[in-house]
């Protein structure tokens, strides 16, 4: 992310639960199609409300694999995605940063949040100014 939109993106994006503890960091595979985790797990008890990271509009919000998935596009190409939720809102609900968008299910230790622009994974601690910071070879 270029540094002006990191900025913006720590200005208006903030935590999808009350006071969590980051359980599992990010660990993205080396090669796209090598398993690694792909988000953040976060602490949260069953039926703790989630919220929507930061503004965007809802592009899906309904069951994948047998999990409730609520997946939020936003401003930049970006998008966070929240497991597992019992989805309160629907697709093409406009959401505001910090609306409830669901509540936490049972069934994984906490809240899986991920975030991608397009078909790369990013560390979403990252919109909290709270990412690795990693350097790459020019």
């Amino acid at each position: 992310m270029p540094f002006l939109g990191l900025l913006l993106a720590v200005l208006s994006f903030g935590w999808p639960l009350a006071a969590p503890t980051v359980v599992r960091r990010f660990d993205p595979p080396a090669q796209p199609w090598l398993a690694g985790h792909r988000g953040v797990d976060l602490s949260g008890s069953p039926g703790a409300p989630v919220l929507s990271a930061g503004p965007g509009t809802v592009v899906f919000a309904g069951e994948l694999a047998g999990r409730g998935v609520v997946s939020i596009a936003h401003a930049g190409g970006l998008r966070t995605t929240y497991e597992p939720v019992t989805a309160s809102v629907a697709q093409g609900d406009v959401v505001a940063g910090g609306a409830v968008i669901g509540a936490l299910e049972a069934g994984h230790p906490g809240l899986h949040w991920g975030l991608r622009r397009g078909e790369l994974y990013l560390d979403p601690l990252a919109l909290l100014g709270l990412g690795r910071v990693r350097l790459l070879p020019l």
